[in-house]
């Protein structure tokens, strides 16, 4: 009998958020921040474990000030406050929103301008894969006027991110074995005939009924023998024999992502899209293995390269294969040459080998690990090696 999976306990204790912000703390230290100023949704709910399905309204702007020293501080509407009460955070201050003449601008620069100087400098969303939650112009306009530097701060913050708690890769853990789960069921729940967005509509509410929470990211595209892409659709093209269906999902619980995908047979496939899928799965082995703490994206990059250049490689659009994951469906690093970030104890990554092997023809791999100091864990069930069959 099969055991029975575990659900995490949703949200996490103050001990966690404050380890968390302890670790920041010695980290922007090191990068020279007097304190860390965040707005989007990911780093908000990493340092605080608010969360709200309000973030699709972009009326009002939301902040968390990370000080060199002590708790976090949230600077937010009030509409915010009663549910940010319920999370470990202490020192709430709120305006109105929304005052579009001064929507917490004022009583954003007083919080920045009452911490203690030892740099004159904080960090904010600027960097690569990071994104400021507030008009550019306020942004601006924060910068001339606040009595310290207000510099790049996404190194120091993907600093922090990229290695996870044990908590945190438990709930990566939980929903990839949700979406591991509908992934092996689905052969039987689809048929030849049906569309794209058929089989997409299928895959979501059994994903969904196993217990995740959403799924943003689910392109299910088919094509003869491979895909032309794979980040768009579904469509309404009708699956049919020969073709390869590819289906990739970000999967959500509690705010943490799975991301890999699953590739399928329909019908009877060539025998050159089963030897590709072949070299990909042993790409996919062989990137597994070099993902151990001390080695680098670029060794990962070429551990998975050689098995896609013998066979027979003309392109891959994706640019890299593989990168990390968490609270964003893609988070750095990237495995790529020239990309040279160490793998550390406690990362979860993606493990992305693709080709194309002939025109309009590619077919990609992937699978979620965490890195231990022993090595890489699996945290998705592996793919099979065979192709599996709809019919």
């Amino acid at each position: 009998m099969q055991n029975q999976l575990i659900v995490p306990r949703r949200g996490f204790s103050s001990a966690e958020f404050e380890a968390r912000v302890a670790r920041a703390q010695k980290i922007m230290s090191t990068h020279g921040f007097d304190a860390l100023l965040v707005s989007a949704p990911p780093n908000v709910r990493y340092f605080t474990g608010f969360d709200s399905q309000f973030w699709e309204s972009p009326t009002r702007p939301w902040f968390i000030v990370v000080p060199s020293a002590g708790e976090p501080i949230a600077v937010i509407p009030e509409i915010g406050a009663p549910e940010m009460a319920l999370t470990w955070m202490k020192d709430i201050r709120t305006w109105p929103a929304p005052v579009p003449e001064d929507d917490g601008l004022s009583l954003l620069k007083a919080t920045l301008e009452g911490l203690p100087k030892r740099f004159g400098r904080i960090g904010a969303e600027m960097g690569r894969e990071m994104a400021l939650r507030m008009p550019v112009s306020e942004f601006l306009r924060l910068r001339e006027t606040v009595g310290s530097s207000i510099e790049d701060g996404s190194p120091c913050l993907w600093e922090i991110r990229m290695v996870k708690t044990v908590a945190e890769i438990e709930h990566i853990n939980y929903i990839c074995q949700i979406a591991s789960d509908a992934y092996e069921a689905l052969p039987s729940q689809i048929s030849i005939g049906e569309s794209e967005r058929e089989v997409a509509r299928k895959l979501r509410i059994d994903i969904a009924r196993r217990g995740a929470d959403s799924t943003p990211f689910l392109p299910v595209i088919s094509g003869p023998g491979g895909v032309e892409q794979i980040v768009c659709g579904p469509h309404d093209r009708v699956l049919e024999k020969g073709d390869i269906l590819f289906i990739d999902t970000g999967s959500t619980f509690d705010g943490y992502f799975c991301d890999f995908d699953r590739n399928y047979a329909v019908g009877t496939v060539s025998d050159d899209a089963h030897r590709v899928h072949e070299a990909l799965w042993l790409a996919t082995e062989a990137g597994i293995k070099a993902a151990v703490p001390g080695a680098t994206t670029d060794d990962m990059f070429r551990a998975m390269s050689k098995f896609i250049e013998d066979a027979g490689a003309i392109g891959n659009n994706v640019g890299r294969l593989g990168h990390g994951l968490g609270l964003q469906l893609t988070e750095p690093p990237s495995h790529r040459l020239g990309d040279g970030t160490v793998i550390l104890e406690n990362m979860v990554l993606t493990i992305e080998p693709g080709m194309e092997y002939a025109p309009g023809k590619m077919i990609v791999h992937e699978e979620n690990i965490a890195i231990t100091r022993d090595g890489p864990r699996l945290l998705t069930k592996r793919a099979p090696r065979e192709l599996p069959v709809i019919r």
